[in-house]
């Protein structure tokens, strides 16, 4: 099996202009975005604001808030594979939340962010003990 190399950028090629690790403000500032269209899909489905971008905005925060915090999890996998895992783990908190509250005759939707909520949460800092007792994640190579 043939290795392919992968050519790391340099200092020099920072001067000449070339996109490197240190230049690209592109994810920070991505990251901005999405985190304020999460959080205005949080606030309008449990305020109850009535305008026509509350159904993307919570459809959105309700895939990005799973997805963010099974990434976190999930940080020993290739760039493109969590991507792919974070989003099924999206969706599968999301489907597992709203079966849930049918089968107890529970539904809402103030009441599935919030659960969508707490649950993220409990995966983000579960990912962040682990980290901090020293658990790594293992890799196969």
């Amino acid at each position: 099996m043939q290795s392919i190399r992968v050519k790391r950028a340099t200092p020099s090629d920072a001067a000449r202009g070339r996109p490197g690790p240190e230049r690209g403000l592109a994810a920070p500032l991505l990251a901005g975005v999405a985190t304020a269209a999460g959080a205005t899909g949080a606030l309008c489905a449990l305020t109850g604001w009535g305008s026509p971008l509350r159904g993307p905005f919570t459809l959105f925060f309700l895939l990005a808030a799973p997805a963010a915090a099974l990434a976190t999890a999930l940080r020993g996998l290739d760039p493109f594979g969590r991507v792919l895992a974070s989003l099924a783990g999206a969706v599968v908190v999301d489907m597992l939340v709203a079966q849930g509250m049918l089968a107890v005759h529970r539904w809402s939707v103030r009441g599935g962010v919030v659960a969508v909520t707490v649950l993220s949460c409990l995966v983000l800092l579960l990912a962040h003990a682990a980290r901090r007792r020293g658990v790594r994640p293992a890799r196969r190579g």
